[in-house]
């Protein structure tokens, strides 16, 4: 038995040794430990922490940050004990740390953040905040975009040293630059704003009125800059800037590109996402980027149309020039309903390319203003408003009905649809922090218990209000707008708990909105809404306790993709990919974790992006040309063996059923959006079109949804993420799992 990362002895083990029907309660999870000592556990003088060192630590600075009373305290540790319910992962890994409460590092705490491309100073913003591991939204719309400079002149890159040429102690962490006629050199400092300094100084010289049009020549010293593998002692993990040289001439030929001009709105992407290849090379975080494009943008539209090529002896290639394109997620924004020719366009787009995603705007910011708007009725009047007469009418309506409001303050109001990246947040130049309920681990008839999660999850996500920003644009945006997300997952676990197969067999139908079907909504609604006031009344609670500002939107639903791994859980509201699958989870090669997986049982093979001079996939993880590991855990989902659950074909599960759950929790649980990725087939375009057109017509609360395409074959591409498999073969690959294993206790290992 696992020691560190494994199900608190309640429920799961009354129901094992009691002889209770598997399927009731989700055992073990088998992607918790690798997961947990990957992403979450901090390496400490004595090693790395257990699960139990980590709840003391991230309580500890909520604690301290939040001056949570010793009752509340006690419940949030007990919920995370338990996996009930844990703040954001951000938190998990950096809460309680000396870094986080130094005010220039407050950021580091918060998931997901927007910020509006006016000024160089946003492009910078933006850095910033990814290498301190949050993603970044950015809306690039004309109305924004058109208030940043044009760009005079012309930047030669002449020189760009060597990395780590200083001795450590030496070092300047600071980056200074000198100017000497038109030749600009540049020292780039030791430290995270030492490289976004760097790339911000770039922008600004080349719309510098100094230089009068001319040509600059510019000398980058990385000397200080500290090598690959040396220790980020504050915010953790190792150094690896193997992509900050090539970062300096590639900003510069996209800058010079549009001499005499302002930037387009993919080269301001191209900008932002050429700091995000830097950083996503230097191993400080994945790629998380959403960008938000003018529905008319024709070019934004088609940005990543054919980026990957195709020679003809079969060789694929991606656009080099267009290649850091792949950082962000790209969304057209809709200020009035689309036609519903748009939409079935927008549908076919994605599913033939995963791109062209809608984003209805004028939902987004009612919901974003519901301090204001009150009522369903106030909501509606305000966004037929704004789609018939425009922004600026609907802007005039909340002076006269809801002011006074200053204009600055207005303004912001108008803009609360930038949406963070994965498109579960709403607001304009916000910081958000998420906190997540593990309902597979909860009892559907246990009330208490889910009280006291949502409860916990509230108070996790309310804390973090106390930041004061150092930054003003987002300093004043939460005194406008505070916001907070206490999210879920494992929602579909949850109701096969409390409805059985008799609700599986029901989605396998398609949801009909036949008698059980609407006894089934109004129970799903049931769950929902209460829940959602929980976390609502917790929040206000808090915050009227702490004379802080109230959030008006408190609820969402992010994507869980990571944190549900610690449980089991289906990702968010979403079904799972199948009964029982392989999952397979990234390390970068030699990783002690990774190590750790292979002594406990696990298969490691190379991943997808290692190859042979041929093309083919490398299999032997120790081939001197492999990069990046992937290990292969065989998963089953806690219910997969209830009776009649193996007769269910959750891949065959219909676009219309999941749009239908997916809308069930948009309005009966979310107060921001719900991060959603429906998977469809060809034959369903229509069908999900005109679901989708009817959404926004009928003012049913839609905002955003990525659409995937889905196959029929599940292993279209090899070593994917998920790889569906039957009884059989989950049976004999853990049997083979055991039979491998050399360490029955992984942290030892």
């Amino acid at each position: 038995m696992l020691t560190h990362v494994t199900l608190t002895p309640t429920r799961a083990e009354v129901a094992a040794n009691t002889g209770a029907k598997i399927g009731d309660f989700p055992i073990t999870a088998p992607a918790a430990n690798p997961v947990f000592y990957r992403t979450y556990s901090r390496r400490t003088p004595d090693g790395r922490e257990s699960w139990e060192q980590v709840g003391r630590r991230n309580l500890g600075g909520l604690q301290k940050l939040g001056n949570l009373s010793a009752e509340e305290v006690e419940l949030m540790a007990r919920m995370q004990a338990e996996k009930k319910a844990l703040p954001s992962g951000r938190w998990l890994w950096i809460g309680g740390t000396p870094w986080i409460e130094q005010a220039e590092n407050f950021s580091g705490s918060y998931n997901c953040t927007s910020t509006n491309l006016i000024d160089w100073e946003a492009f910078g913003l933006m850095m910033d905040l990814a290498m301190m591991g949050c993603g970044t939204g950015a809306i690039i719309e004309p109305h924004l975009i058109d208030r940043l400079p044009a760009i005079r002149n012309k930047l030669e890159v002449v020189s760009v040293s060597e990395i780590g040429v200083t001795a450590a102690g030496k070092r300047q962490e600071t980056c200074s630059h000198t100017i000497d006629g038109n030749t600009v050199r540049i020292k780039v400092g030791d430290t995270r704003r030492g490289w976004v300094d760097s790339y911000q100084l770039m922008l600004e010289l080349s719309s510098d009125p100094r230089f009068g049009g001319g040509s600059v020549s510019i000398e980058v010293d990385l000397n200080d800059v500290r090598p690959v593998g040396e220790t980020l002692k504050g915010f953790g993990g190792m150094a690896n800037p193997v992509k900050l040289k090539d970062l300096y001439g590639r900003v510069a030929r996209l800058l010079n590109k549009a001499i005499g001009r302002q930037l387009t709105s993919i080269e301001c992407c191209l900008l932002i996402d050429e700091a995000a290849v830097t950083i996503v090379a230097g191993n400080i975080r994945r790629s998380a980027g959403m960008r938000q494009f003018a529905a008319d943008d024709t070019a934004a539209a088609s940005a990543k149309d054919n980026l990957w090529q195709q020679d003809s002896e079969g060789n694929w290639r991606i656009d080099p020039e267009r290649d850091a394109l792949r950082m962000a997620n790209h969304t057209r924004v809709y200020h009035t309903r689309p036609s519903k020719e748009v939409v079935h366009a927008a549908v076919t787009k994605q599913f033939m390319s995963g791109e062209g995603a809608i984003q209805f705007a004028p939902e987004a910011i009612a919901r974003s203003n519901a301090d204001l708007l009150t009522t369903p009725e106030l909501r509606q009047e305000f966004i037929e408003i704004y789609c018939d007469q425009g922004r600026e009418e609907a802007g005039q309506w909340l002076q006269t009905n809801h002011g006074p409001i200053s204009d600055a303050e207005l303004e912001h109001r108008l803009g609360r649809y930038g949406l963070n990246p994965c498109g579960e947040i709403l607001g304009a130049d916000f910081h958000c922090n998420l906190a997540e309920i593990h309902l597979n681990q909860i009892d559907p008839s246990d009330l208490q218990a889910q009280e006291d999660a949502f409860k916990a999850g509230a108070l996790s996500v309310a804390c973090l209000l106390n930041h004061r920003f150092e930054v003003e644009r987002y300093r004043q945006s939460r005194e406008w707008d505070p916001i907070v997300g206490v999210s879920f997952t494992g929602l579909f676990d949850f109701f096969v708990h409390a409805f059985g197969t008799e609700w599986l067999l029901w989605w396998q139908a398609g949801r009909p909105d036949s008698d059980i079907g609407k006894a089934f909504k109004e129970k799903e609604a049931a769950y929902l809404s209460r829940w959602k006031t929980i976390v609502n009344e917790t929040v206000w609670d808090y915050c009227d306790r702490h004379s802080l500002r109230r959030p008006n939107r408190c609820t969402t639903v992010q994507p869980a993709g990571t944190k549900s791994l610690l449980t089991g859980a289906a990702p968010g509201w979403h079904p799972p990919k199948a009964q029982r699958f392989i999952r397979r989870i990234t390390f970068r090669k030699n990783d002690p974790v990774a190590m750790a997986c292979m002594d406990y049982g696990y298969t490691i093979v190379p991943s997808q992006s290692d190859k042979d001079d041929e093309g083919r996939l490398l299999n032997d993880p120790f081939d001197p040309r492999c990069t990046e590991w992937l290990v292969e855990i065989p998963t089953e989902v806690s219910w997969a063996n209830l009776p009649g659950a193996d007769s269910v074909d959750i891949n065959g599960f219909s676009a219309m059923a999941q749009f239908d759950f997916y809308m069930q929790v948009q309005r009966f649980y979310t107060a921001h959006n719900t991060s959603a990725t429906i998977e469809f087939r060809e034959n369903e375009i229509d069908a999900l079109s005109d679901a989708l057109y009817q959404a926004m017509q009928d003012g049913e609360g839609y905002i955003s949804a990525a659409l995937l395409a889905r196959f029929d074959a599940n292993a279209t591409f090899p070593r994917l993420p998920f790889e569906p498999i039957d009884a059989a073969t989950y049976e004999q690959l853990q049997t083979d799992v055991v039979k491998r294993r050399v360490s029955t206790d992984f942290f030892e290992a």
